[in-house]
C-alpha cells in the first residue's frame, strides 16, 4: 500500500467515525527537519561546542537590540 493510499483509508475511517481528519502526508516536513536540526544544535552546545544558525541568530539580535536600549 503506497502513502498515499494509506492516507486516504485513514481519511475515509476518519470521516465515518466523525473523528479529525489527519494532516497530508508531507505537511509538516519542514518543521520537522527545522526541530531536529535545533535539537542537534542544542545538544552541540551542552557539549561545549559553539552556537551556529536560527538561534544564534534570534539571540544576537536580542543582545544586540538590548545593548541598544530599544528594548526596555
Amino acid at each position: 500500500m503506497t502513502l498515499t493510499q494509506q492516507y486516504l483509508l485513514d481519511t475515509y475511517r476518519a470521516q465515518r467515525l466523525g473523528e479529525p481528519v489527519p494532516p497530508a502526508p508531507g505537511t509538516r516536513d519542514w518543521q520537522l527537519v527545522r526541530e531536529l536540526d535545533d535539537r542537534r544544535r542544542f545538544h552541540a552546545v551542552l557539549a561545549g561546542r559553539p552556537a551556529r544558525g536560527r538561534l544564534r541568530t534570534a539571540l544576537s539580535h536580542l543582545l544586540s537590540s538590548r545593548r541598544s536600549g530599544s528594548l526596555r
